[in-house]
């Protein structure tokens, strides 16, 4: 019975840690509406993370799709070839082929904060291995 109390007791403590901030992220076309502006990334995030100058390791944070027609088929689009660059404190992204005038985009950007206290686990807000994302939708 005390090891029962004792792990409820620290399941509960878990759950009342301290959670990161929620990011903002907005996006903006730039550069003669050639690029794509991704802002609102602490600066300390985008400095660590600017170290990999990999194009791979931006497109898995925030990847660039074309919207398709059918919106239901959005999970299954290929990811926008493209450069990511950093530039003071956001990420600037320009596809390899020019984005299509009157076509919607989005940006899909992995909520990572989401679902890490114990709590949510326990009340299937979140699970194990579950992605949070947001889809920013813009057009050209």
């Amino acid at each position: 019975m005390k090891n029962r109390c004792f792990f409820l007791l620290l399941l509960f403590c878990l759950g009342c840690s301290h959670q990161p901030g929620k990011i903002n992220i907005a996006v903006s076309i730039i550069d003669s509406n050639r690029a794509l502006k991704v802002s609102g990334f602490d600066r300390a995030v985008i400095a660590e993370i600017g170290r990999d100058s990999a194009n791979a390791a931006w497109q898995s944070l925030i990847p660039v799709y074309k919207m398709p027609t059918d919106t239901d088929m959005k999970d299954f689009q290929p990811v926008q070839p493209g450069n990511y660059r950093i530039q003071d404190s956001v990420v600037v992204f320009t596809p390899d082929t020019p984005f299509i005038k009157g076509q919607y985009y989005f940006v899909r950007f992995f909520q990572l904060e989401k679902g890490r206290d114990a709590m949510d686990y326990i009340t299937h807000k979140g699970r194990p291995g579950a992605l949070h994302f947001n889809d920013l939708n813009f057009k050209y």
